[in-house]
């Protein structure tokens, strides 16, 4: 992807093609750019009763300069108890922070990918998610 290419800290480049390869084999979606700096994978729309709407990629992630910013969407009971053992990370409202791929576990990341399009799934059911 030639967003990864121009990314100028060479580990970061090298997390960010490996992420790509994970999220793409857990998920069954293709890499796709949302806006200038999301990588994300797989689609979906939504719309809340505030009568705002759109479309979303259902994971994803950004390689920003500070942190790595994972986007998955999880009930918050199941988030936690799978972020137990997901080694060092931080979050935010909707983001888990991480600075390397080193840090963290490969297969629980795979379990929140799962559960995120299971939960995505879940809350937007009958429409074509890809």
């Amino acid at each position: 992807m030639e967003f990864i290419e121009e990314i100028g800290q060479p580990k970061k480049r090298e997390d960010a093609f490996k992420l790509v390869d994970i999220f793409t084999e857990t998920t069954g979606y293709p890499a796709k750019m949302w806006g200038p700096s999301i990588i994300g994978f797989g689609k979906y729309h939504y719309s809340y009763s505030s009568g705002h709407e759109g479309d979303a990629p259902i994971v994803g992630f950004s390689p920003r300069k500070a942190k790595i910013s994972l986007y998955v969407t999880l009930g918050s009971e199941q988030r936690e108890k799978l972020l137990k053992d997901f080694g060092k990370y931080t979050t935010g409202k909707s983001c888990i922070y991480i600075n390397k791929v080193a840090d963290i576990e490969i297969e629980i990341l795979k379990k929140l990918l799962k559960q995120s399009i299971s939960y995505i799934h879940e809350i937007y059911p009958n429409q074509e998610t890809l």
